[in-house]
Order: C-alpha cells, then sequence, then structure tokens
C-alpha cells in the first residue's frame, strides 16, 4: 500500500465525517469490544477513546495473548526455566509476565536460569542448532496469527534434522472464545471488532456465527483511525436498524477467505484440543497441541508437563477485563499495587494489555 493511500486513513476531515455520520447514527448506547491489543492501543493512541460518543460504550476483550495466557501455563513454563538441561526461547513479553509467589522469566534468568529472548521461531531453532547438548524449548504464546511460524520452525527442525527443538504450545485460537464470551449470560456486549492479524490468516466465515446464533454485528478492521471509526459506524447502524452482520472492511489486508498457505500449515503441524482462558476457564477447542507427526518436537509430552487450573493471582482482575465486566482502573490494585514497573498482572506487563493502555494514556 502507498503511503498516499495510507495517510487517507489518517485524514481529519474524513475521520470527521465519519464521526459525524456517527453520531447520527446513535440511538442509544453501543457496548462494543475490540478483540485485539493492537486495536486496544490504537483507539488509545490515536485518541479515539477520547472523541467518541458518550452513548459509545468500549471494553477491551481477550485478545491479548500474553494477557489471556492462564496462570497454571505460566507456571508450567516457569518450572520448566528451572531444568538446568533447558534453555527457554521467548518473546520478550513473556519475560515480566508473574506466576505464583510473584515468579518471572526474567527473575530466573537473573538467577541462573538459561532464558533467551529471540524475535521469531527460527531464531529459537538456530540456538538448538548451536546448543546440542540442551533442549531449547520454544514457548508457543499466541494466536491463529504466529502459531503458522511456530509451525514452519517445526517443519525446518525436521528437514534439517534438529533433535534438540521442542515447542511448548500454549497457542489459542479466536473464534471459541467469542463463543464462550457470548455464552456467558452475565456478558453484556452488542458488537465486534475483529481483529485484522488474525483475521488475515483465518478469513471471515469463522465470525459468522456471532451473528447467526447470538444476533451481535461484527466488523473485522484495520488499525487506523478511519478504520475503527467506519466499523463503528457500520456496528451502529447495524444496531439503529435491527440487524445482525458480520462484515470485512479490511480488505487491503484480509481476504474473506483467509490465508489458505497459513491454514494449510497449521492444520499439518496442529490439531485442535481444549485450553485455559485466564478469567474465562477451559474453552473446548480453543488451543492448538502438536500433531501426531510432530509429537516429537511436544515439550509437554517429553517434560510430562500436565495443566491443571490453579487460583488467579490474589487481587488480580485481569480476568474481569479480559471478559468486558471491568474496566481496568476499576481494579482496586489499578495504579497502585500494580504498574508497568511492578506489574502483579499480565495486563499491566503486555504492551497490548488494557491495563497497560489505560496506565500509559492516563484514562480515569
Amino acid at each position: 500500500m502507498s503511503l498516499e493511500l495510507l495517510d487517507q486513513f489518517h485524514d481529519p476531515d474524513l475521520c470527521k465525517s465519519v464521526l459525524e455520520r456517527l453520531n447520527k447514527t446513535l440511538n442509544g448506547p453501543l457496548r462494543f469490544m475490540e478483540v485485539c491489543g493492537t486495536h486496544t492501543v490504537a483507539i488509545f493512541r490515536s485518541g479515539l477513546r477520547s472523541i467518541l460518543p458518550k452513548e459509545i460504550i468500549h471494553l477491551s476483550g481477550p485478545g491479548c495473548p500474553v494477557c489471556v495466557t492462564h496462570e497454571s501455563e505460566v507456571n508450567a513454563f516457569l518450572d520448566l526455566a528451572e531444568n538446568p538441561k533447558v534453555i527457554i526461547a521467548t518473546f520478550g513479553d513473556l519475560m515480566r509476565v508473574p506466576g505464583s509467589k510473584s515468579r518471572t522469566l526474567k527473575a530466573a534468568q537473573a538467577d541462573g536460569a538459561r532464558v533467551e529472548v529471540v524475535y521469531s521461531p527460527p531464531d529459537a531453532l538456530k540456538i538448538a542448532a548451536d546448543n546440542p547438548e540442551a533442549t531449547v524449548v520454544f514457548l508457543g504464546v499466541g494466536f491463529e496469527t504466529t502459531a503458522p511460524g511456530v509451525a514452519a520452525s517445526l517443519k525446518m527442525a525436521k528437514a534439517q534434522g534438529i533433535t534438540n527443538y521442542r515447542v511448548l504450545s500454549f497457542h489459542k485460537i479466536v473464534p471459541p472464545a467469542l463463543d464462550a464470551l457470548l455464552g456467558d449470560p452475565e456478558t453484556d456486549i452488542d458488537a465486534f471488532i475483529m481483529p485484522g492479524h488474525v483475521s488475515a490468516i483465518i478469513g471471515l466465515a469463522p465470525y459468522l456465527p456471532v451473528a447467526s446464533k447470538y444476533g451481535k454485528s461484527a466488523a473485522i478492521a484495520g488499525f487506523e483511525p478511519l478504520d475503527i471509526l467506519q466499523a463503528l459506524l457500520f456496528l451502529a447502524e447495524c444496531k439503529r436498524d435491527g440487524r445482525a452482520e458480520v462484515v470485512n472492511l479490511y480488505r487491503r489486508v484480509v481476504r474473506d477467505e483467509g490465508n489458505a498457505k497459513a491454514q494449510g500449515i497449521l492444520a499439518e503441524v496442529f490439531t485442535p484440543a481444549d485450553a485455559l482462558w485466564r478469567g474465562i476457564g477451559n474453552i473446548p477447542g480453543s488451543g492448538l497441541e502438536l500433531a501426531e507427526a510432530y509429537a516429537h518436537f511436544d515439550a509437554k509430552r517429553e517434560f510430562g508437563i500436565t495443566i491443571t487450573e490453579c487460583p488467579p493471582l490474589p487481587g488480580c482482575k485481569c480476568g474481569d477485563v479480559l471478559k468486558g465486566k471491568l474496566a481496568p482502573n476499576l481494579c482496586p490494585l489499578f495504579g497502585k499495587a500494580c504498574t508497568p514497573a511492578k506489574p502483579v498482572g499480565p495486563c499491566m506487563v503486555s504492551t497490548e494489555g488494557s491495563c497497560a493502555a489505560y496506565f500509559k494514556y492516563q484514562v480515569d
């Protein structure tokens, strides 16, 4: 996409025009949830949240992969980091996520654990090739966006004969989480802005039950101010007209059918499994575990790791925030015991976490 075209999505006059149409369309409250941490940050960073009509109520959902990683999963990889024969390879945003007793990978690293921050799964594969005496375990955390890269690294390991590379898969997939949210009688959500990055992989069809089963509307949207305003206008029109639809408004990036190649590699390397989500609990079919053909790369099997529910972090309300039941600044720990410098929960750790966004942009 040319920079000139991209600039149009920041054009103040275009944004003002759509905002005016949005104001005229609203005929009551619109409680929308964005299901992507990048959208969360974009809404705050652009200043959109401060100019949206008061009838629009903004809820942040379970769209931050670090935030939805369950306490039990965090404890599992922290325990594994204590194994002197293991090198943990991870993206940097997991380093400060607290487990029980305030343990973190960063603290474990300072105590001598072999923890390496990588920028891509192939980086972890190189660490394995350079350290044949150790088992390198990549922490597979993320949604459909990051899982294909992990799958590709496993295919590379298989092709190159690298036998000391493992993946601890805590990958999660978005559509079952939406089903769990909408099936919860305590949630109050009118409409969704769907994640652009995830949608580029899975396409439009997996979201259709949001309308057909639950009578809610949803829009796949990009991350520029005009993208978000156009999505909100569509959702407001749907509510005004009493209709439920799912639409792709991010066609410059997302195809309705998604990315067939990425879908193929996911289907080859992974298989759906039940998974625990922070604040939500077990969601059937919402996780990805390694398929039998790649079972010898599975860290869970090799190290006998079982994931069982454990109590949430004391006082932390990340779970309620992720379900849209509580605004971050209403958590009793927010800005006091829990800050980005000393986070209690993952929603304050990740740059995509709504608690971190509320803190950074000083939302009252």
